[in-house]
């Protein structure tokens, strides 16, 4: 693992449960403690992060950089999801979008699909996107193919997701062909998780409001665990991921009747 990826993945867990100590980020990242005080200190003298005696805690700038900078940069395995998930819609579906790193790929990915080109003045959109995630909404609504449908509710810095009461009355009132849903866990036993129990209500929604649902999620979400419950993994219909899927866990998933597409 690189010196920047180390840094971003502290960041994440930091996004992810506020405080942060040195050991339990060493077993995480599997690296020695000093080597997770040096990265605390590096990061706390770019205000990333507060120091504390024996961890650290999280800054505005923790909450930004993940789908800042993050997002920015190389990714393959995102990009590769997304490009598959991408295939998977067809034009003039409604598409389900959470928040998060890699759904945020897919967006991007729909964006720049030449299937969904703009038609003749007069024309239905290309495609109807229904999110909670405001940077997926801004970034979309520049795509004037693309017809953009925001939940209200309340905005978590951390991950830019509409949460609450707000968001669950716009989606009871819609529905959606295909949702694309993007996770902190997902286990054959507890399905597909988040940290945040707001957040897994609405996603749980989006999902809840579609047709076919698919979970998009790099292989490390496979070995981490979650607060709440966004979908039994018995209501999944397809599981996207990168090669780094164990075996044992593709066989488990398809078992319940997931199809499990390697990107």
């Amino acid at each position: 693992m690189s010196k920047q990826h180390r840094l971003n993945s502290i960041l994440e867990l930091l996004v992810q449960r506020g405080s942060l100590e040195v050991e339990e980020a060493a077993s995480a990242l599997n690296v020695s403690l000093a080597t997770i005080r040096r990265d605390f200190d590096a990061l706390a003298a770019r205000q990333l992060l507060n120091r504390t005696h024996g961890g650290a805690t999280a800054t505005g700038g923790s909450f930004s950089l993940p789908l800042t900078y993050k997002v920015a940069k190389s990714d393959d395995a995102k990009k590769r999801i997304a490009s598959v998930a991408s295939a998977m819609v067809v034009r003039n579906q409604i598409v389900g979008l959470n928040g998060g790193t890699t759904t945020t790929e897919v967006a991007r990915a729909l964006a720049a699909d030449s299937r969904f080109a703009a038609g003749d003045a007069g024309d239905p959109p290309a495609l109807t996107v229904v999110t909670n995630a405001l940077n997926i909404a801004t970034e979309l609504t520049v795509r004037h193919q693309i017809k953009i449908v925001v939940t209200g509710g309340v905005a978590r810095p951390q991950s830019y997701e509409l949460t609450g009461p707000f968001s669950e009355e716009v989606l009871n009132n819609v529905m959606i062909d295909i949702a694309f849903i993007g996770v902190e866990a997902l286990d054959p036993i507890n399905g597909a998780g988040a940290s945040h129990e707001d957040e897994a209500r609405v996603n749980h929604l989006i999902a809840s409001r579609s047709k076919k649902v698919v979970i998009v999620t790099d292989s490390s979400k496979f070995t981490n665990s979650s607060f709440a419950i966004i979908r039994p993994a018995a209501e999944i219909n397809t599981v996207i991921t990168d090669d780094g899927i164990a075996p044992t866990m593709k066989r488990e998933l398809e078992k319940l009747g997931i199809e499990v597409v390697i990107a």
